[in-house]
């Protein structure tokens, strides 16, 4: 007859035991001396340490996560006051201006100075009656179905801002063949981009990634157009 030692007892699956704790919370109350005796490996020293002290290990671990997300979100929130504070300026700004060439002028310096961008560019288009070519390095005044535009054909069909990376045909579009420009917004002015739209670079090649929220870029866009609409 085989000794107790020799007999072979069946697997518990993880998730049996698992299932069962959940189900039984008050187990180790239950069990002090088990729960006392257990000890687990310590995942940076090597070592033991016991349960009690794992599960403080993993509510510590918990707590830090949770704070930098909350720190995280509410670094969102100030950024979120701050664009909108400094979109209500420009808005104020461009209601005082009293024509075209002051929006524009009134555009290219808030962008530079109150919302610090590396470099934009107004593209235009000539329909836009009384506009200049000369008028600011900023602007680019050009024919809707000007060939330079086909590396922006699919977004001139849309309505919607767009963030991504910058080819070279567009940099050098809008920017220059020096810009080193990485990563851009495009901004429509109008449904389909009936003046035109408003192109923002910056040296990040992820700072405009698709995934990036357009709600601040789209009431720029709106702002933009309604003001150049109103001369």
């Amino acid at each position: 007859m085989s000794s107790v030692t020799q007999l072979e007892y069946p697997e518990i699956a993880e998730e049996s035991i698992a299932d069962y704790l959940r189900a039984h919370p008050d187990f180790f109350e239950r069990n002090l001396a088990l729960l006392s005796g257990l000890r687990l490996p310590h995942r940076t020293t090597g070592g033991a340490i016991s349960l009690v002290e794992r599960q403080l290990d993993v509510l510590r671990q918990r707590s830090l996560a949770m704070e930098t997300r909350l720190k995280e979100l509410v670094e969102v929130a100030h950024g979120n006051d701050r664009l909108a504070s400094r979109i209500h300026s420009l808005a104020l700004l461009l209601m005082r201006s009293r024509s075209r060439e002051g929006v524009i002028d009134i555009l290219d310096e808030q962008l530079r100075e109150g919302f610090s961008v590396d470099q934009a560019a107004l593209v235009l288009f000539d329909s836009v009656p009384g506009l200049a070519q000369g008028h600011s390095s900023f602007v680019r005044v050009v024919h809707r179905e000007d060939p330079a535009l086909g590396p922006f054909k699919s977004f001139l069909q849309s309505s919607t801002p767009r963030c991504s990376r910058l080819r070279d045909a567009q940099r050098d579009f809008l920017f220059g063949p020096g810009s080193d420009m990485q990563s851009m917004a495009l901004v429509p002015l109008g449904p389909r981009s009936e003046f035109g739209f408003l192109a923002i670079g910056n040296r990040n090649p992820e700072h405009f990634h698709p995934a990036k929220s357009i709600d601040f870029l789209a009431r720029l866009g709106e702002l933009t157009a309604c003001a150049l609409s109103l001369h």
